[in-house]
């Protein structure tokens, strides 16, 4: 888990580089296509915090970082899978939706790598 967060922080600090490089050149060399290559990846960045098995006993709740409890109601949880099996004292649970978890921020570190290459491109 802990590779994984290293993953996203790094990805979001070459984001913020390469974005920082074009916001000083004034959004020169932002072509239109590029601007629109890297709305997308924002967009897919959101969808990559999901994961098609949803969550244990709820798989119709994709996102993985945060969900309404399963025993709060509507009382949002950060981390759903993982907090609700240390709390269940489900310790094998909880390891496997550490390894989702983990599979999912990689996920969403090479979406704004992707976007963060687009905006280098740009930059240069």
């Amino acid at each position: 888990m802990k590779n994984a967060v290293d993953a996203l922080s790094h990805s979001a600090e070459r984001y913020q580089r390469a974005f920082n490089q074009v916001e000083q050149n004034g959004g020169a060399g932002l072509a239109k296509g590029s601007l629109t290559i890297v709305n997308a990846k924002l967009i897919q960045s959101e969808r990559a915090l999901t994961d098609d098995q949803g969550l244990p006993n709820r798989p119709w709740f994709k996102h993985q970082i945060y969900a309404p409890g399963f025993y709060t109601g509507y009382g949002v949880k950060t981390l759903p899978g993982i907090r609700e099996a240390i709390e269940q004292k489900k310790w094998q649970e909880a390891d496997t939706e550490i390894l989702v978890v983990a599979n999912t921020l990689q996920k969403e570190a090479r979406v704004i790598d992707q976007a963060a290459e687009e905006l280098e491109k740009a930059g240069k």
